[in-house]
């Protein structure tokens, strides 16, 4: 199979764009990490004094998972295989947009450059046509 084959079945398949998907939602989120890291800084003061607190409350809570864990685990599972599917689905969806605008970018791009280096074409030059003059003799003098 020839490159362009190979690309085109490759550029048709979901996990591609669920691909591509991932990393623009990725780019998305680490666009997001510098305003969030300043406002957990900002916080630093008060999530250490609550962090005591926070921790019984949370041991609580463990020990109430844990006698629920094997009923809840299968819940789980289940919600997770069906939410699963649709992040998936979500993500795909997402890089069929992305690479179509990317794609379309490219190719007008691609079309500008080619345009660009194209020759200047020449037009031909056609001979100009002969054209016969015919002089009408003058009627000869009767003398």
């Amino acid at each position: 199979m020839t490159l362009a084959t190979e690309v085109k079945k490759l550029t048709d398949s979901k996990p591609f764009y669920a691909v591509a998907g991932v990393g623009d939602y990725a780019v998305e989120k680490l666009r997001e990490l510098p305003e969030q890291l300043q406002k957990l800084q900002a916080r630093r003061g008060d999530l250490a004094k609550e962090l005591p607190v926070r921790a019984r409350t949370y041991a609580d809570l463990a020990e109430g998972f844990a006698k629920e864990l094997p009923e809840k685990a299968r819940e789980y599972a289940d919600q997770l295989t069906q939410r699963a599917t649709l992040v998936y689905e979500d993500f795909a969806t997402r890089g069929r947009k992305v690479v179509s605008q990317v794609s379309g970018e490219a190719a007008l791009e691609l079309e500008e450059v080619s345009e660009a280096a194209e020759p200047p074409v020449a037009t031909p030059v056609t001979p100009a046509k002969k054209t016969r003059t015919t002089t009408k003799a003058a009627p000869k003098a009767q003398a």
